[in-house]
């Protein structure tokens, strides 16, 4: 005959044995969500953003900036400061009908890619005037993705995410990569250039993401500039050594700087 005291105990470990049982399974919800939303923000940089993105690939360089705003695993980069006023853009001073190359001058080689100002001529005028002005000699590329997306993201003066120029400009060019499919994204062929941003519209800066494998996005981040041959290899070599404690986002273990940035007219 069971006992109150043995009842007691029986219906105490049974009650012990479900709130386990709940734990256990709220724990694999948990689980599960998060390999959703991870996988869901591999897809979508800051200033640094980086990326990527966030690749969001994005520029972070304020409070509330684009690598801040913007999902983990896209190409993002920061906005203005909510404390300091915007910059202004630079005034348009390229050839709107021309073609122009970017050449950065890497510790790992040199990256050069085409832009081509009839399709998105204010973002080749700000990359001139970045140019021109040294914006870009002696940074970083602080940012290495190699799951979900694939890029380096560069373009950052502060080198961790978190840098701009203080300004921002308009996306553009944002259906040369066709229709978005069913998940929402276009893909981004191994060798294209594309601003970073916060995950808004219109708030590109100076960080640009340099795609290395052919990458699925949302069309919502400029594509500007095509690497030629060498340059891809280069970018290659450097995600072929990985990202830094053998994470799939982060530093490039092989450190990338850009001693020198410029841009010439074709």
């Amino acid at each position: 005959m069971v006992t109150s005291d043995q009842r007691r105990r029986q219906l105490a470990r049974e009650k012990y044995a479900r709130q386990q049982q709940r734990r256990e399974e709220h724990q694999r919800k948990a689980k599960r969500r998060n390999a959703v939303v991870a996988a869901a923000l591999a897809v979508v940089l800051a200033a640094g953003g980086a990326v990527y993105a966030s690749v969001a690939l994005t520029d972070d360089d304020k409070k509330g900036s684009d690598a801040g705003a913007a999902p983990e695993g896209t190409p993002s980069a920061p906005g203005p400061s909510a404390s300091e006023p915007a910059a202004p853009e630079p005034q348009m001073a390229v050839d709107a009908k021309a073609t122009y190359a970017m050449a950065l001058d890497t510790n790992e080689g040199a990256v050069t890619f085409t832009m081509d100002a009839a399709k998105t001529p204010r973002t080749v005028n700000s990359f001139k005037y970045l140019a021109d002005k040294k914006y870009f000699d002696g940074t970083k590329c602080h940012r290495l993705t190699t799951q979900g997306i694939f890029v380096l993201q560069c373009g950052d003066p502060k080198g961790d995410g978190t840098g701009g120029p203080g300004y921002n400009i308009p996306d553009e060019n944002l259906t040369a990569l066709g229709k978005a499919g069913a998940d929402g994204s276009v893909t981004f062929p191994a060798g294209t250039v594309a601003m970073a941003n916060t995950g808004q519209p219109g708030t590109g800066g100076s960080q640009f993401f340099l795609v290395y494998k052919d990458t699925k996005l949302p069309p919502t981040y400029t594509p500007f500039g095509k690497i030629d041959a060498a340059g891809l290899k280069v970018v290659q070599k450097v995600a072929a050594a990985g990202v830094e404690g053998g994470a799939a986002d982060g530093a490039p273990k092989k450190a990338v700087t850009v001693a020198k940035a410029s841009v010439t007219k074709k």
